[in-house]
């Protein structure tokens, strides 16, 4: 192999070039490691689409070089030159291949599929290959392409694959990982390009503590408006008294609550964590459980759900100044206006965590606790579908105490970037799409657990009302530890999750969660959850049979490719 021969070479063109391409793929010598980014047709395509996702991978990847094809080449070679570190050459004949790379250094290289000869092309790309960049004068004039200072090491304007190559890469294959996979972890989701876009801003440069209106700093015109639409819009979707944006995750919302209205040792009445209940609800390696008194209720033994009339006898008896509903694991439909009661009757504060449920609750696919509790905290990600972080809703007799608390009590600068992506993530429940998701999220869930059901697999409770549900792996060949390491070997991500009741160790419990937000963000239905019942069961009836794993990743692979998220930032 020559010497400057690229780890990877990549291909892609449009509907004019498709011929061309797939005769260079034939008949480039198999030295040459040939990665294909499309088109797959002679179909009509934007040809911007496959230059942007050809010049992204090769300025990512230093160690390897593209070939561009449209009609002309000429399209082709503009759109790559958008991009920094990239030097498209649109060649022609052996003398511009030839100094394309000797004196440009091009890392890719553009012909026109209209224009030449399939021969004449591939001896152009192998004559580009196989020269040298010749450097010495020309590597200053490179610099004066990318327009480097070279007397500084410092570049604001330079991108992340320049900056921090290894960074660059994670992210990509991050981003491979969740495109190729099927995620099932009840507590993520995926968002989209206008929430990224929000969250990746020049809103991270600036401080703004205090709130719209009466800041510390100056310059907060903008991030006022920014955070005013978050809070008003988050008012309007949940039809609340007050809303807090500023919490950095639902644990810190929680942490404000408990310290606007509690005093240290105060007793608190939450769900037991190893019943489906959250490490801030009180348990004892939080600070929920190590700064208040914290008591516990939990499912019924043969039910496996709530028993109200107990979790009352224990109110009654322990009489906490707060009882907390909400949960992590637990698969059913929660009874507000009955927390409510019990809250009243024995003179308690109630506040509702909808973490893992608020999206269900916008979208009406789950009652909502506002009318009856007196906080509710949720993050801003899972079934909300926005970026990581929290938020709080209270009635407005509490809303001074809360916004004191979380500044200047708990926080500083609030994340301004972040605010602006829950801005943007509350105007998208708005819409139709939105709505129609989470009440697919929750058809799938309940249909995914009753094809378990069917095939021998034990779900806890006997199955589902919102976006999730735990497998009883007893009667099964595998704990959760080794459940959550086969599904991922298959190409399937999931958690391994205490059941109620389990007698194992929590780092290797007896079941494993499963949860249907980003397969139902995808567009997935219950023709895809048929096919995903089928592969859960034959992985965990089967966690070490190789063939078995290589065959369900085969499968879900090909699922995943037919329901893209993130395949334009490959």
């Amino acid at each position: 192999m020559p010497k400057n021969t690229p780890e990877t070479l990549f291909i892609a063109s449009d509907h004019g070039g498709y011929q061309l391409k797939e005769f260079l793929k034939s008949n480039l010598p198999k030295q040459y490691k040939l990665q294909d980014l499309g088109t797959a047709s002679e179909t009509s395509v934007n040809y911007p689409e496959f230059a942007h996702k050809l010049a992204d991978q090769v300025a990512a990847n230093p160690d390897t070089s593209g070939i561009l094809i449209c009609g002309t080449g000429i399209g082709m070679s503009i759109t790559a030159n958008r991009h920094r570190n990239i030097r498209a050459a649109l060649v022609h004949d052996k003398f511009t291949a030839q100094m394309a790379k000797e004196h440009n250094n091009a890392n890719i290289i553009v012909l026109g599929g209209r224009v030449l000869e399939p021969s004449t092309a591939l001896e152009l790309v192998e004559l580009w290959l196989s020269s040298e960049y010749s450097g010495g004068r020309h590597q200053q004039r490179l610099d004066l392409i990318e327009r480097r200072n070279l007397n500084s090491n410092r570049d604001i304007a330079a991108p992340l694959s320049q900056v921090d190559p290894e960074i660059s890469q994670l992210i990509t294959q991050e981003t491979e990982r969740e495109e190729s996979k099927l995620i099932m972890i009840a507590s993520e989701n995926c968002v989209s390009q206008a929430v990224l876009e929000a969250q990746g801003s020049v809103l991270t440069n600036k401080y703004a503590e205090g709130y719209p209106g009466k800041r510390y700093y100056g310059g907060c015109q903008f991030v006022d408006q920014a955070e005013q639409l978050a809070i008003d819009r988050a008012l309007s979707l949940f039809d609340a008294e007050h809303a807090n944006v500023q919490p950095l995750s639902g644990s810190s919302a929680n942490m404000a609550v408990y310290l606007s209205v509690l005093q240290p040792g105060n007793t608190i009445l939450g769900m037991n964590l190893a019943h489906g209940g959250h490490l801030t609800h009180g348990a004892s390696v939080s600070f929920s459980g190590q700064i208040y008194r914290s008591v516990y209720y939990g499912v019924d033994r043969e039910t496996e759900k709530l028993d109200y009339d107990a979790i009352e006898e224990i109110a009654l008896r322990e009489r906490p100044h707060m009882i907390v509903a909400g949960a992590s694991s637990y698969s059913r439909t929660l009874d507000f206006p009955r927390f409510r009661a019990i809250a009243d009757k024995v003179g308690a504060m109630l506040m509702v965590d909808i973490a893992h449920i608020a999206g269900l609750v916008v979208a009406g696919a789950h009652p909502s606790p506002v009318p009856y509790a007196d906080f509710v905290t949720t993050t801003t990600h899972k079934t909300l579908r926005g970026p990581r972080g929290g938020m709080i809703l209270c009635r407005q007799e509490h809303a001074s105490k809360v916004d004191k608390t979380i500044f200047p009590g708990l926080q500083g600068g609030p994340l301004m970037h972040t605010i602006a992506g829950k801005a943007v993530a509350f105007k998208e429940a708005t819409t139709e799409e939105f709505v129609k998701v989470q009440k697919q999220t929750v058809i799938n869930a309940a249909f995914l657990a009753n094809r378990l059901q069917e095939k021998g697999l034990r779900i806890v409770s006997g199955g589902t009302d919102n976006h999730l549900f735990l497998i009883d792996l007893t009667n099964l060949p595998v704990n959760g530890k080794g459940a959550e390491e086969a599904l991922d070997d298959a190409g399937i991500t999931a958690n391994k999750n205490g059941i109620p009741f389990d007698p194992r160790n929590p780092a290797d419990p007896s079941g494993i969660r499963i949860g249907t937000p980003i397969a139902s963000t995808r567009g997935m239905r219950e023709t895809e959850m048929e096919i995903i019942a089928d592969c859960l069961e034959k992985v965990l009836s089967n966690p070490e049979d190789n063939t078995v794993i290589t065959q369900v990743r085969s499968t879900i692979r090909e699922l995943c490719s037919r329901f893209p998220v993130y395949s334009h930032l490959l």
